[in-house]
Order: C-alpha cells, then structure tokens, then sequence
C-alpha cells in the first residue's frame, strides 16, 4: 500500500498522523505485553518469577551500595565508600594531618 503524501491536503494528512499515532501506542502496548511474557518465560526456566528478580535488585536498574571503606574514628557510625564527594569528616581529618590510608577499615 503506497499513500501519495504529496496529493493528501492538510487535513488529511492531520487524520492520518492522528491514525498513525493511535497505531503507534497500539503497537507499543502488543511489544511490551510480549517482552512481559518472553521475560516471564525465561525467568520461569531457571525457577523464578520477575517479581523475584526484582526484589533482588536485577531488574530495577539500581546498583548495590558499595562497601565501606574508611570510618569515622572519632564517630565509628560515619562511613564512606570512597565514591562520590568526600565527607566533611574526611577534610577535617585530612587537615588536622591523619592520612587518608589512617581512616580505612
């Protein structure tokens, strides 16, 4: 089925965009539904249902937070990892003199 662009007026072409987008959401709504069913089917072929893997972490695009690396010691509860911004308690101690490798775990 060819449609000549061309020869359409504008209101015709307005209804066609309108079908074509109700056709696009369709479409979008059929493939999501499918990729639902196969993703269900593989996780069913090693024991598990999607809401399980989720729970775990594997489908919700979050990674696990990083182990800790330094303390505290003035204040043992205050962790860091060593990713992101350092601490303010890291600067202080870094500017009273401690080395960085005196605040590991």
């Amino acid at each position: 089925m060819t449609i000549n662009l061309e020869v359409m007026s504008r209101k015709e072409l307005i209804k066609l965009r309108d079908r074509i987008e109700k056709a696009l959401k369709k479409a979008e709504i059929r493939e999501r539904q499918e990729a639902l069913k196969a993703a269900e089917q593989a996780a069913a072929q090693y024991g598990f249902s999607l809401s399980e893997l989720a729970a775990d972490g594997a489908a919700s695009g979050k990674g696990f937070k990083a182990k800790a690396k330094y303390r505290n010691p003035a204040d043992p509860s205050q962790t860091w990892s060593g990713r992101g911004r350092k601490p303010q308690w890291i600067h202080d101690a870094l500017k009273s003199g401690a080395s960085i490798s005196d605040l590991e775990i």
